[in-house]
This record gives structure tokens, sequence and C-alpha cells, in this order.
């Protein structure tokens, strides 16, 4: 990743997506027909150890490692008066974070799984994407590579989430850009209810899309300009998941944003992916339809910082639990129905 220079090498890297292990995927299937139910009476949850064996690239998957990494990082539309509070919340948030004292802390261990966040440049603001692209090449080039290096190759699950005051604006313009629309639809509450708060987000929606109209057909290039620091390093976390075969629960709307353009370059491209919960963001709903995205959960959540995707985690766990302890039809001497 560190040599890649441009735009253009970063497409050649976004071209090669591995797939996982068909015969591990239909191998789960065969044992969970023979595990002591009615056939598919587990539902989702038979799917989804099917899914984990697909891209763990192994019939008795495992959630041995799971890892949690929340992306942190400030925006320079914060300017535009879009949220009532100052970036350097951020700082605070993060220290919050690494001093166990966050709803996402209490979630980790609920979880069972290991928690890191990571500064994005330093939580240097992007420049404000209403009036210039929010990254050069070389920062956003920069900051997918954060992402990309920060995932470990021996992680069985990867839950990704964010931090960044003003980010859900920026996610918002993201949105609008990859897949038109307008900035009514795109554009929530964030972490306000203020209504004259709401209406400067969509004018800094509008006026960012109206700025960068020439490079909406180009899905790294909206990533760069409309973006940020810790968007691209979540859309470089979920590069190096599908490299590595790591499948992946994704947060809430801003999570989901970020590695958007993922699938805007490739149909498959988020196969390796789960929507951990949906948001009671605005535009999370419509944004899951676009990708075809099926979500775990629906809880009214809208806290970020990977919270709702950790709290999907112990579904997964439950579905391995009855998948590898469960005794056969023919381990309890009966034969298999109809």
């Amino acid at each position: 990743m560190t040599d890649i220079q441009s735009i253009e090498q970063l497409v050649k890297l976004f071209n090669h997506l591995p797939t996982g292990d068909r015969a591990a995927d239909e191998a789960s299937h065969s044992r969970n027909k023979a595990l002591l139910k009615p056939p598919g009476s587990l539902g989702e949850l038979e799917n989804l150890v099917g899914w984990l064996a697909y891209w763990q690239k192994q019939s008795r998957p495992t959630l041995d490692k799971v890892r949690i990494l929340i992306f942190a990082g400030n925006h320079g539309v914060t300017a535009e008066k879009v949220t009532p509070y100052d970036p350097s919340i951020t700082k605070k948030m993060v220290e919050n974070f690494r001093n166990g004292n966050a709803a996402i802390n209490q979630l980790a261990k609920n979880a069972q799984a290991d928690l890191d966040v990571i500064e994005v440049n330093g939580l240097k603001p992007t420049r404000n994407f209403c009036y210039e692209p929010a990254m050069e090449e070389l920062e956003f080039l920069e900051a997918i590579a954060t992402g990309y290096h920060a995932v470990q190759p021996d992680t069985d699950l990867l839950v990704l989430g964010e931090m960044g005051i003003g980010n859900t604006t920026a996610a918002s313009a993201l949105c609008t850009g990859l897949f038109g629309g307008d900035a009514e639809q795109w554009t929530g509450n964030g972490t306000t209810s203020n209504k004259e708060i709401i209406e400067h987000k969509k004018k800094a929606v509008r006026q960012a899309i109206e700025c960068h109209k020439a490079i909406l057909d180009n899905p790294l290039q909206v990533a760069r300009h409309l973006g940020g620091y810790e968007l691209a390093a979540l859309l470089g976390a979920i590069l190096a998941a599908r490299h590595l075969n790591i499948p992946v629960l994704l947060d809430g709307f801003v999570c989901t944003a970020s590695v958007a353009p993922l699938y805007k370059l490739h149909n498959e491209g988020l196969d390796h992916a789960r929507l951990g919960h949906l948001s009671a963001e605005k535009g999370h709903l419509l944004l899951a339809g676009h990708l075809n995205l099926y979500p775990l959960l629906a809880l009214n959540m809208r806290l970020g910082e990977a919270s709702g995707a950790a709290v999907a985690v112990p579904i997964l766990r439950a579905a391995l639990s009855c998948y590898n302890g469960m005794i056969t039809y023919q381990e309890a001497g009966l034969p298999l129905p109809d």
C-alpha cells in the first residue's frame, strides 16, 4: 500500500478482489441440514455460518479473534455550522475510548472483542469540501493506507466504526455524490435536533455537490473530494479485509457510506460485509437498499463508534454455538427428515 502514488494505482488494487471458498460454504450448509432440527429452522443464523465459512475458507469457522477498529478524524466542513459541537470533542472521545469509559468499551467486552482506536492524520481536519476537495490525493492515499495496514491478518471477524465531529455531513455528501438524489433525502439529524443546524447541513451538502460535480462519475474521487480522513481509512480497512478474506460487520450510516465506493466500483465488492444494524440516522435505510445490505438488527441506535455492529457480534456467536454444539440426526440415532 505505501508505494501507491496515485488514484490510478489504487484502482488496480480495488480491481483485485479475492473470493471465498465455495466448498467451505457448502460443507457448512450440509452440516446445518444434518443437525438435530428441522432443516432451515434457524433461519438467518444458518446463512451467517455459511457466510463466515465462505470468507474464512473453513467449514468450521471461528470467532476466537474478533477485532473492533474505530477510525477518528476531523472535518473542515464544521466551519459551515453543521454541528453544535467543537471538533475538539473528537480528541476527547478518543481519550474516552482508550480509557475504557465509552459505550463501545462496554459493548466490546460483551462481544468478547478487542478494541483499537486510530487517529487518522493526527486528527488534523480536512479542507472544507464546500469549496475545495476534502483531501489532496496524497493525503487520501495515506488515509486509505492507514486503514489498510490497521487490519491484522489473523482476524476472524472485523467490526468497523468511526468517530468524527461533522462526519454525518460528510457521509451525506458522499452518498449524494455516489448515488444521486438530493440533500434532503440523505441528510439527517446527526448529533442534533436543532432545525437551523440541520438546514446548514443540507446547504453544505448542496454546495459541495455543486462544487465537485465534475468528478461525480468517479467513486474514488468522490471519496477524496467529499469524504474525510477516517472515512477513507474505513475504505482502506474493508479493502484489506477483502484481500485477507476476513468477514466484516459494518456499523451505522457514516461507516456504511465510507465503504460505499467499493460497491460502486464492483457490485460484489461488499459481499464479505454484513450490516450490523440499521441506524436511526436518516439515509441509512436508503443506503442499505442501494448496497443490497440486510441489517442484522434495528434498535433505533445512532451513536456511531461501532456500537450497533458490536451489539450484533453475539448473534454470530449464537449461530456458531448452535452449529458447533448441536448433535446431528445420525448421532442422535434418528433418521433425517424428508
